[in-house]
């Protein structure tokens, strides 16, 4: 939640918004400041007498070089996910303020990051702590066990198109079209991802979605809610961390170390299914994601030198046509490739 420049209004509808569930009185003065960070919504601070809080708004086209649209629906399943998580865990996400879902837009309190900085905001400061990791792991883990073989949750939040739109067609799908050798196992595992429904999955368990507050991590941004695969979010979460050991040279042992203990305690929680099955399905999602976020929708930025690229095209595409039957198996692969002499070095992420 990093503020930009701030405005008086954006829209209208917006401040009608707030009137409309006595967020704010009529002609109350109001502060408006664009929020940066996100490519799906638009999200601002609200400044009024006295109290803060947030607003957000789902995007019809996302802003990525690439044509990639979503519907706006998504805001409602958000908005149902947090519900969801604040009476399992009510510290995991924002206080919830109000809804319009037919205007795709929420209102949530806003936490300030002086208080509440986002994980990748400490990981690019070199503040890699595996403890954070581990409470991350582990309320992710907390949330699946709480959602899973329930058939209401099913019900409502059967968002597989959704799921499609934001997921499998950007992450796997257009990779499979950039790597047409590896296009059969890339679509067989989009197959399998859409076909398994086991628990609530967030969607989006990355850094920039986590702020580390002081009673734990606070989960961000569950547009892509999805009853489906639980496997998926935990390959997603540990996608970034092997990603950023790439280019965070120094802090490389401590952010490895950080992906072991999530998946660790990650897997401590799962009963609902034996744990061989779900590490494999994370474990074989792993090297495709990772290959995603190189040559799939949503590229990571900061991945800037060919070196890196190459390096991550090599280790995905053996673990692809090898899978490894488990998360650390791919952890010991992607430690093996980086630790090797022709590795280049890389510096701070921008």
């Amino acid at each position: 939640m990093n503020p930009t420049a701030p405005q008086t209004s954006p829209d209208p509808a917006l401040s009608d918004f707030l009137v409309a569930h006595k967020l704010a009185a009529p002609g109350e003065a109001a502060r408006w400041t664009p929020l940066a960070g996100g490519v799906s919504s638009d999200l601002w601070r609200v400044d009024l007498p006295g109290r803060s809080l947030c607003v957000k708004r789902a995007l019809a086209k996302l802003r990525v070089a690439a044509d990639w649209h979503a519907p706006v629906s998504r805001n409602a399943y958000e908005w149902a996910w947090m519900r969801f998580a604040s009476r399992h865990r009510p510290d995991s996400v924002p206080e919830l303020l109000a809804h319009d879902p037919e205007a795709g837009l929420f209102a949530m309190a806003y936490l300030p990051p002086e208080r509440y900085p986002t994980w990748k905001a400490q990981l690019l400061a070199g503040e890699v702590r595996p403890a954070t990791a581990a409470a991350v792991g582990e309320t992710l883990g907390a949330l699946h066990t709480a959602s899973a073989g329930d058939a209401a949750l099913a019900t409502e939040f059967a968002t597989d198109d959704n799921f499609h739109a934001l997921r499998i067609e950007p992450y796997l799908l257009a990779t499979a079209a950039a790597h047409p050798g590896l296009s059969d196992r890339l679509q067989t595992l989009a197959d399998r991802t859409a076909a398994t429904h086991l628990a609530l999955v967030h969607g989006d368990v990355s850094p920039k979605n986590i702020l580390v507050g002081p009673s734990g991590p606070v989960l961000l941004d569950a547009e892509c809610a999805w009853y489906g695969d639980p496997a998926f979010d935990l390959a997603f979460c540990i996608n970034h961390l092997l990603l950023k050991s790439l280019v965070l040279h120094g802090r490389r042992t401590d952010l490895l170390r950080s992906a072991r203990v999530l998946a660790e305690e990650y897997l401590r929680c799962v009963d609902w299914e034996p744990l061989a099955v779900i590490e494999g399905r994370a474990a074989s999602l792993l090297p495709a994601l990772l290959l995603a976020r190189v040559d799939g929708k949503s590229p990571v930025e900061y991945l800037t030198d060919d070196r890196h690229r190459l390096l991550v095209r090599t280790v995905a595409s053996g673990l692809l046509r090898a899978p490894a039957p488990t998360v650390a198996d791919v952890l010991d692969a992607w430690t093996t490739v980086l630790q090797a002499p022709t590795e280049p070095h890389g510096g701070r992420l921008n």
